[in-house]
């Protein structure tokens, strides 16, 4: 299956392409990718605000101060529950639906919250940060399927990139949060209490939209789907639209049931994961997650002892990350998912080539080290300037998109899988190698 073969009204949009409609066009379909988009920050906001945590939690916790494993166990046990919460995901997606799904994270996502900002010990906090991660894991296969079966053909990409902004979004205003709590009594149990917020924000939303028109169609609820569908397109193309729905239903029916082995005996289906899930894992293995969880302590490596100096520069690097994920929303449509993922992991391989050039020339004191901490600033800006726009928005939008209807929960929730495997490897291992 390729992209040019999933459903979409490309044949009305060449009758009608002053019909189109733009990626800002229509208030419905943005309001819902917005509210949609706020499990992608839950996602950016856990990501950035452990970074700043993991610097008071270690003054507060002896043990932790000790301990590089404990220090990365609390970083990479929400990764664990991301990936119970992603595997279990695409069949909850599938069968109660992508609304009720994303109700369930935000409800087991405020709780750990609350867990977490509540921990007495550095091990009930471990508990707090597998139950986001539950969440975390949930919301990420949730968004952007709901997303994309609720979008326009048109601008399908860049609405899904919209939840990738969300989750840099979600990073920029977790530095922010963690400035503005370095000096409050309780630094680091507001930083991360403050994070079942959106959660409940986003819980109180979705109770308010719909569900995704495509699962309604596919659960003989065709009135409903109707219903969603005519809040976005005008009566002429809704026709059109629906009648997609009903070819697409008609070919799942035809098909037996849906089973995992499936991914991997039918060549189409095994090839459109390797494409997937494989861009997930190399997303993580280019390092993206270890920049943001531990970028504070990246910051501090290069010769910046000052906590608040290093949140300082780490909230500027998650500002250039939003910024060109913004840029990427543009790119997808426009520039294509191929060569914009090698445009940018051509200029990933050079600013960590760079940053870690740096290092190197800085651990045998060859050179100033005080140049040497802004040269590594430096690759860190331009790694993140050249990730956010391509490698960012990319594997998320091909996996929400690449799969045929009938298995892309049961896919999405696998690529995700892969995505926090491979996240979960990285951070558990990062400061142990450094």
């Amino acid at each position: 299956m390729t992209l040019d073969s999933i459903p979409g009204s490309s044949g009305y949009l060449e009758a009608f392409p002053e019909r189109r409609i733009s990626l800002f066009g229509n208030r419905y379909i943005l309001g819902l990718t917005m509210a949609a988009g706020i499990g992608g920050l839950l996602f950016g906001y856990d990501t950035g605000v452990i970074s700043g945590a993991l610097l008071y939690i270690k003054d507060d916790f002896e043990a932790v101060r000790r301990s590089s494993f404990l220090q990365e166990t609390i970083v990479s046990m929400a990764l664990v529950g991301a990936m119970m919460g992603s595997a279990a995901a695409g069949w909850i997606n599938d069968t109660y639906g992508r609304k009720k799904a994303t109700l369930l994270a935000d409800a087991v996502f405020a709780i750990g919250a609350v867990v977490m900002a509540a921990a007495p010990d550095p091990y009930i906090l471990i508990v707090g940060r597998l139950l986001v991660g539950l969440g975390v894991g949930l919301a990420s296969v949730c968004a952007p399927v709901y997303i994309a079966e609720a979008s326009p053909t048109e601008v399908r990409g860049g609405l899904v990139s919209a939840n990738v902004l969300m989750i840099t979004f979600g990073q920029f205003v977790s530095y922010c949060v963690n400035l503005a709590f370095t000096e409050v009594p309780g630094t680091w149990r507001w930083m991360l209490g403050v994070s079942g917020v959106p959660a409940v924000l986003q819980f109180c939303f979705m109770l308010c939209l719909p569900e995704s028109p495509r699962w309604l169609y596919l659960k003989k609820e065709r009135a409903k789907a109707a219903e969603v569908l005519s809040n976005i397109y005008d009566p002429f193309r809704l026709e059109d639209e629906l009648d997609l729905l009903a070819a697409a239903a008609e070919e799942e029916r035809k098909k037996r049931a849906v089973h995992i082995s499936d991914v991997f005996r039918r060549k189409e289906l095994r090839l459109a994961f390797i494409a997937g899930g494989g861009l997930l894992a190399f997303q993580q293995l280019s390092g993206i997650n270890t920049v943001m969880y531990y970028s504070p302590t990246i910051v501090q490596m290069a010769g910046f002892s000052s906590n608040q100096l290093a949140l300082l520069i780490s909230l500027v690097v998650a500002g250039m990350n939003a910024a060109g994920t913004v840029l990427g929303i543009y790119l997808i449509d426009h520039m294509g998912r191929r060569s914009l993922a090698l445009a940018s992991l051509s200029g990933v391989f050079v600013s960590l080539i760079m940053l870690s050039i740096s290092f190197m020339l800085g651990s045998s004191g060859t050179s100033s080290s005080s140049a040497l901490s802004w040269v590594a600033v430096a690759g860190l800006a331009l790694y993140i300037a050249c990730f956010a726009p391509g490698m960012g928005p990319v594997p998320w939008a091909i996996n929400s998109e690449i799969y045929p209807q009938a298995y892309r929960g049961l896919c999405g929730g696998m690529g995700a899988t892969v995505c926090w495997i491979m996240n979960l490897i990285v951070s558990e291992s990062f400061l142990s190698i450094a």
